[in-house]
């Protein structure tokens, strides 16, 4: 018996890529039939959202990780996703494997940096956005990326995040020197993290 396609959105937790719907037995033409019937919404191009779901609270963030997966939300993104800046990201930042080509996507747009394999996986943090994993780099790790992006960040930013940081009370010096070694701008970071914290 043939699965009901409407079904098959909510057990993935109401979205699926059109590869994955295919994959689960739902064809084409019935993705763009439920499309033109407004009972699935393209949240991406290639990505299906019910429409009977609540908006998507962090839409660019939410989109941009569902049609990459590998992709890590870093910088401006990560500052601003852990409320350590008062900057408004006009792009969304993305972290890449070195090797790996760069994401493009029409809308939102990215601003996507390749990191080498260790700076890559450490500090990722993953967070639901309305049945969206989100990996996005955790704040110590966010802060040394940040001052090995210094000079095209500014480095008002960059010092704006770590006293914000530091006003969280929540600070793990040995943490953000461990990044720092990683990103290789533990020597930059170590005046500022022994004068700010």
């Amino acid at each position: 018996m043939k699965k009901d396609p409407i079904d098959i959105f909510r057990q993935a937790g109401g979205q699926l890529r059109m590869s994955e719907a295919i994959a689960a037995g739902i064809s084409k033409s019935t993705l763009y039939r439920l499309r033109d019937k407004n009972i699935i919404k393209p949240v991406s191009r290639g990505v299906y959202r019910l429409a009977e779901l609540p908006e998507i609270s962090n839409p660019d963030l939410a989109t941009v990780c569902l049609r990459y997966p590998k992709a890590i939300i870093c910088l401006i993104s990560a500052l601003s996703f852990h409320e350590l800046t008062t900057q408004v990201p006009h792009r969304v930042s993305i972290a890449v494997p070195r090797e790996s080509r760069l994401p493009f996507l029409d809308y939102p747009p990215l601003e996507s940096h390749r990191f080498s394999r260790e700076a890559y996986r450490a500090g990722i943090e993953k967070h639901d956005i309305d049945g969206v994993v989100v990996r996005v780099y955790d704040q110590e790790k966010t802060i040394a990326d940040c001052f090995k992006f210094r000079n095209k960040l500014g480095m008002d930013v960059v010092l704006e995040a770590l006293r914000v940081y530091g006003d969280k009370k929540r600070i793990n010096r040995d943490l953000l020197l461990k990044y720092g070694r990683i990103c290789r701008v533990g020597k930059v970071m170590m005046p500022y993290l022994e004068t700010l914290i």
